[in-house]
């Protein structure tokens, strides 16, 4: 039996479809179902039924797929250790964080930093879901909620700010009781900042939706209404300004998670002290936001 077909047969099992196993493991699908047919065929039992377009597993594959999660977990475990005593500022570290502050406020920073130490390697993974670190699927994670379970090291790395911002125009020309506003969609739809705009909104009408809040901002930007943004994206070339200048709307905590294994690896802990550094300055110089 081999080791990598097992470990692609755990994907599956852990992701759900063989396109978000392929995105975890960052190969081609086709890989993970060579893979899980050559396992099958190792082990001359079936794993998954191929009945209809979502695979799903069979009973021993359940069985097996219970097994290999615990070989992973262990192997990660070994693979962390092995990394904790590493000394030389090299290898690939990942940083999993939300998309918005990944594009945002850490890609040119790591990207200098990367310059300053070319045998590291950075991988930047901007994404809405909450990467394992138990299962090395990163290394350091940037939170918007602090972790409940798990080995774990915590470092709070600062507060974001939200208000709602709209044009000067688009408040010069509207009664706030007919205001617009630009609504949170696809995996926003459910982030606490959609809760608070519902707060203030109390029954006007949403005008627009969108599910990044690039598109959100663009949208308050060509006139849509009014938009609940975090101050860090605010700049004199945004020409948005807030539209309750008094009133912050939402502040969410922004916490590094690292796993307890690897706070003694070179390499983690130099990320992990650049990524303090870059919100440290971040927030003692976050705009404002315009008020008129």
């Amino acid at each position: 039996m081999n080791w990598d077909d097992l470990r692609h047969f755990a994907a599956l099992a852990s992701a759900g479809s063989l396109s978000a196993a392929a995105r975890m493991l960052g190969v081609e699908h086709a890989t993970v179902a060579r893979r899980i047919a050559s396992l099958e065929a190792s082990l001359a039992i079936a794993l998954v039924d191929r009945r209809g377009r979502r695979w799903s597993l069979t009973a021993d594959g359940e069985r097996i797929a219970a097994i290999a999660s615990r070989m992973g977990l262990e192997a990660e475990a070994a693979r962390r250790t092995a990394r904790n005593a590493q000394s030389d500022l090299s290898g690939t570290v990942t940083v999993s964080a939300p998309p918005l502050l990944a594009a945002q406020l850490l890609a040119q920073p790591l990207a200098r930093f990367q310059q300053q130490h070319p045998q590291l390697a950075i991988r930047v993974l901007g994404e809405t879901r909450k990467a394992s670190l138990d299962r090395s699927e990163a290394d350091l994670a940037i939170r918007l909620s602090r972790p409940e379970r798990g080995d774990l090291t915590i470092v709070r790395l600062g507060q974001i700010n939200f208000h709602l911002y709209a044009t000067p125009d688009y408040l010069t020309a509207t009664k706030e009781e007919d205001w617009r506003f630009i609504g949170n969609d696809g995996d926003l739809r459910s982030a606490p900042q959609q809760s608070a705009l519902e707060n203030v909104a109390k029954g006007r009408n949403f005008a627009f939706s969108a599910s990044t809040m690039e598109i959100q901002r663009n949208a308050a930007q060509a006139g849509a209404g009014i938009a609940a943004l975090p101050d860090f994206m605010m700049s004199d070339e945004t020409m948005l300004i807030r539209a309750m200048p008094e009133s912050v709307l939402l502040s969410r905590e922004i916490w590094l998670v690292i796993h307890s294994d690897l706070t003694r690896s070179a390499p983690v802990k130099a990320v992990a002290a650049h990524l303090r550094g870059i919100f440290a300055k971040a927030f003692a110089h976050a705009p404002s936001g315009r008020t008129d």
